[in-house]
């Protein structure tokens, strides 16, 4: 039965992988408020310098803020935050994602369905800039800090504000950039680490998942059994394949 506290948070985050309504509260309330005090997670995470691309430091300290409450560290890891989900992000932002290269981009813009997904005028970058300023200056106003120096219990009344609608950051919809931040912290969380997050694989150890491996089939039909191995990333596969491919040249 030792590994029932691992499958109650893989359930957790396969829920929010999936994109189900409240799966980030119920991420929090799992996890007991664990990333208040995630010891050496969060020391080994701050003893990495690393260089943003995109964000400045405000704004990574907020999106830190949120990826900490949206999928917290706890006794069985590290959360989004540690993982590194904001230097995921910000490479993507500094680059031809955050720019909008592949959106569709001429007007009209008008409301869409759920179904149709993305109808704003925003570039991701712009969406982002934007809504981290429109949060800190609501929290600034009504709390007299940013978003960042509150306490986890008024960081979580802000981002379930967010995701209900009931704080106005317009023109840009509060619940539209809550999905936006939470798919942004689970991406982060379980991306190939050699896109800035995942840091030491963390999301891929909790769940299982064995990476970027050429082949591994024969793991595949052992059903029922969890996978020990440990995961590769696609930087760690490429050396892996040009040595195998020399042994049978």
């Amino acid at each position: 039965m030792e590994d029932e506290p691992l499958a109650g948070r893989r359930r957790v985050l396969k829920a929010l992988t999936m994109g189900v309504p409240g799966a980030a509260w119920a991420a929090r309330t799992t996890a007991a408020d664990a990333n208040a005090d995630a010891g050496p997670h969060r020391e080994a995470a701050a003893s990495t310098a690393r260089t943003l691309k995109f964000f400045n430091a405000q704004q990574a300290r907020a999106m830190d803020a949120i990826a900490a409450r949206l999928i917290p560290a706890d006794e069985l890891g590290p959360g989004a935050k540690e993982a590194g989900a904001t230097y995921f992000l910000d490479g993507q932002l500094a680059g031809a994602w955050g720019a909008g290269d592949q959106l569709y981009r001429q007007g009209p813009f008008m409301p869409g369905t759920p179904e149709q997904g993305y109808q704003l005028s925003f570039t991701p970058a712009e969406m982002f800039r934007h809504g981290l300023s429109a949060l800190d200056e609501a929290t600034r106003r009504q709390d007299g800090k940013p978003f960042a120096e509150l306490p986890p219990e008024r960081q979580d009344h802000w981002l379930q504000a967010m995701q209900e609608g009931t704080v106005d950051f317009s023109p840009l919809p509060a619940p539209v950039f809550f999905q936006a931040l939470l798919e942004a912290a689970i991406e982060g969380f379980f991306s190939d680490p050699m896109y800035g997050g995942n840091r030491d694989m963390a999301g891929w150890k909790l769940v299982g998942f064995p990476g970027a491996y050429a082949s591994f089939s024969n793991d595949i039909e052992r059903h029922g059994v969890p996978w020990r191995g440990q995961p590769v990333s696609i930087a760690m596969a490429k050396p892996h394949h040009a040595q195998h491919g020399d042994e049978h040249g």
